[in-house]
This record gives C-alpha cells, structure tokens and sequence, in this order.
C-alpha cells in the first residue's frame, strides 16, 4: 500500500471537510449514557454516549425513533478525518428518520477533531499504516451500539465519509461484524478481501475524483479476485467529497479539485437506502 500517497490525499480532502498500535489485546465497551435530548419534530431521540477501548474514552452519538416499535437494524457511521463533526451526527440522524438506529463513531478518542491539517495527518495516520487499527475501533462502536434495546444485533451495517470509507471497508475485509457497508467517495486501498467473504458492499465514487481514481482499477481487481459481492458506482462530474455541501467553498479556498455536487449527493444516498434496505 503507497501510504503516501494515501495520506496526501487525505491531507487534501480534510480541508473541505471541516462538517467532512493495531490493537488485538482486550477492549471493552461500557455502556454510558451522558446526556439525552429529544428532537421533538421529527421523534428522534439522540443520546451522547462514550465507551472504552483499553483505557481510553471514545464519544459518540446515538440516534434513534423513539416512537417505533421493535428492534431495528443498526449502523455506525464513521466520519470523515477531520473528526467526528455535526456533517457526521447530521448523517445518523437522518438514518434515524428512515427508520434505523444510528451511532456516529468517534476513531480518534476523547470525541478529538483536528484544528489543522497537520493535526488532522498526525491522528488519521496510524490507520493508513496499519488498517487493521479500522477494525479495532470499529469494533468497540458495534459493541456498544448492540447494547441498545432498540438494536437488532444481527443486522448491522457501517458507513463512512472520505477517511471514514477507507475505515468501514476495511473493517468489513478483516472480519468486522457486519452485513455490509457503504463508502462515500471513501479510500479504495488497505488490505485485500478474502475469498468466501459474505458480506455486501456498495461504493459511491465521483467520476471526476481525481484522488481516488489511480486507485479504482486495483480495487476492482482485488475483489473480483476474491468473489466479493459489491457494487460500484460512479456518479459523471462529481469530485471528491461530492456529498459534502461546503466542499465547493473550501475547494476554492485551497485551490482543490474539489466540489459538492448536489446530483451525486441525492443519487449516491438514494442508492444507500435501496442498498441497505435490500440487505436487510
């Protein structure tokens, strides 16, 4: 894996998304509720909430129906590398209102956001040099989301943005458990799927994201190689971070071939909702 490569590109597409020790010793996830609010309009209830990994505080958000009945299928979704911002919260809570039960994961701990890029580098980099670090905190947020009453444990799927992408589909590849996931304009490289794998991908991939592009071919490759049951789309004219709506300004902020494109954010979320539902 050309780590960096992977890292400039990241580098890059941090400064759009400002709202975008591989471990294998014992974790635990601790169920805490911190505080509760109730988001009267449309029902959903979001709770803040932290677990463990080894010693070490992970926030996050949960949201949920709080007037459906019934258990109902979980997803965590992963944020981009500038840390787990409202773009990201925004994201679970509307998963909510189609019915699910979201959590909005936290990868660097202590609910951590970078003030810069450079900070941003330093906490995203130790996945892209041992992707298997994705599973391990990945891990902890499936845990924790499967202690909720609310959750049907065994239907779980992830999401991610950009950074958080390249860590949904690799946790997916080692072994994470979920039924699929879904990447938007997310890294493409990591570690190779295996053969016989049963789970379900769905990658959303701007056509004109010169970024991940160079990467796409390898890709295909990799998992055609290993039978993996995935779907790739590319939406025509859309760049990297094409579902953020303040990608365009800080593109032209940063000279960065980079934009929102309004019709790959409605079609890449339309094609999310008939994937997760046909998966579940």
């Amino acid at each position: 894996m050309n780590v960096k490569l992977i890292i400039t590109c990241l580098f890059i597409s941090a400064m759009f998304s400002i709202s975008c020790n591989n471990s294998s010793s014992k974790n635990s996830t601790e169920p805490a509720v911190d505080s509760t609010k109730n988001i009267s309009a449309v029902n959903i209830k979001e709770d803040s909430i932290h677990y463990q990994i080894d010693g070490k505080t992970y926030k996050g958000y949960i949201f949920y129906n709080e007037d459906q009945k019934g258990k109902r299928p979980g997803i965590v979704v992963v944020h981009e590398w500038w840390g787990l911002t409202n773009y990201t919260s925004m994201r679970a809570k509307e998963l909510a209102k189609l019915g699910y039960i979201a959590l909005a994961a936290d990868m660097y701990g202590n609910g951590q956001t970078a003030p810069d890029p450079k900070v941003a580098q330093e906490l995203a980099s130790p996945f892209y040099k041992d992707p298997s670090l994705a599973k391990t905190r990945l891990d902890a947020a499936i845990n924790f989301l499967k202690t909720y009453p609310q959750t049907d444990t065994s239907e779980i799927a992830a999401i991610g943005y950009c950074f958080g992408g390249f860590v949904v589909l690799n946790a997916a590849k080692l072994g994470s458990d979920l039924k699929g996931v879904v990447t938007f304009h997310g890294g493409l490289e990591g570690v190779k799927p295996p053969k016989g794998m049963k789970k379900k991908f769905l990658i959303c991939h701007g056509g004109d994201d010169q970024f991940e592009n160079p990467n796409v071919a390898e890709f295909k490759k990799e998992m055609d190689s290993a039978g993996a049951d995935y779907t790739f789309k590319i939406y025509p004219n859309a760049s990297h971070s094409f579902s953020n709506p303040q990608s365009t300004a800080m593109g032209e902020k940063f000279k960065m071939p980079i934009s929102y494109n309004a019709a790959a954010d409605s079609a890449s979320w339309s094609d999310m909702k008939a994937f997760l539902k046909k998966l579940f």
